[in-house]
């Protein structure tokens, strides 16, 4: 399970990244990311920086309420060990895709892995 400080619980959090961040398409997700979070107040946060946050989009199409919440689990296991690879203002959204449903956790594993390492890479004018 990922900490409370390191998930995206909010709707516009959600948005921001999505509209903003970069995209890496993998077989069984999609991966948005944001490197540095937009500064907006909230009430009770004291404006520190707790560490990456990441948030996950498991829709209808993925499959019923049963394997959208697996696939959610297993995402979230893989996420909170590559966490660590991304910088304390980055935001990570994971949109599962249908064929998350019936990929390994080794699959799962393998394409988040990927698409990290294509959305951290710098790009170079």
């Amino acid at each position: 399970m990922l900490p409370a400080q390191a998930r995206l619980r909010r709707r516009p959090e959600f948005t921001a990244v999505v509209r903003s961040g970069r995209r890496a398409g993998r077989p069984t997700m999609v991966l948005h990311y944001l490197p540095e979070r937009p500064v907006t107040p909230t009430p009770g946060d004291a404006g520190t920086v707790g560490g990456p946050r990441a948030g996950f989009v498991v829709g209808r199409a993925v499959g019923n309420s049963v394997v959208r919440h697996r696939v959610t689990r297993r995402l979230r296991a893989v996420v909170r060990d590559q966490l660590d690879r991304l910088p304390p203002t980055a935001d990570l959204v994971v949109r599962a895709r249908p064929e998350a449903a019936t990929a390994s956790s080794a699959d799962l594993r393998r394409d988040l892995t990927a698409g990290l390492d294509r959305v951290l890479r710098v790009r170079t004018p």
